[in-house]
């Protein structure tokens, strides 16, 4: 079973999206911070990461390039879902490594065909 990671400050959004990947078969890890999220990503190695942008501490982009530029977790997809939806914001997350960029709120259909496209 595929597992993956949501990076997200919103429990309500945490709860969603969790509600969505485990209908779709996928075990789900949370971290409500960026921080946080880069430590579970290190010590779980999650399939994906799905990465809220807007968070205190370290950001989402901040984690982003954290999460791409380590050797270890490089190879983790991650999938930027965030309300900030100016293109220079996609083209940013996509310069931190960051594979797809979704604009909440995110249709159900739209995340899961993101999720399998991105999956490796």
């Amino acid at each position: 079973m595929k597992r993956i990671l949501i990076i997200d400050d919103s429990p309500t959004e945490v709860f969603r999206f969790k509600e969505i990947l485990v209908k779709h078969g996928y075990d789900v890890l949370e971290a409500s911070n960026g921080a946080d999220g880069v430590t579970l990503a290190t010590a779980e190695m999650p399939d994906l990461i799905l990465m809220d942008v807007v968070m205190p501490g370290v950001n989402g982009f901040q984690a982003t390039r954290q999460i791409t530029r380590t050797e270890q977790t490089k190879d983790i997809p991650v999938v930027i879902v965030s309300t900030k939806n100016q293109e220079t914001d996609r083209v940013w997350g996509k310069r931190q490594g960051a594979k797809d960029y979704l604009t909440k709120p995110v249709e159900e259909d739209a995340l899961i065909r993101v999720i399998e496209a991105n999956l490796v």
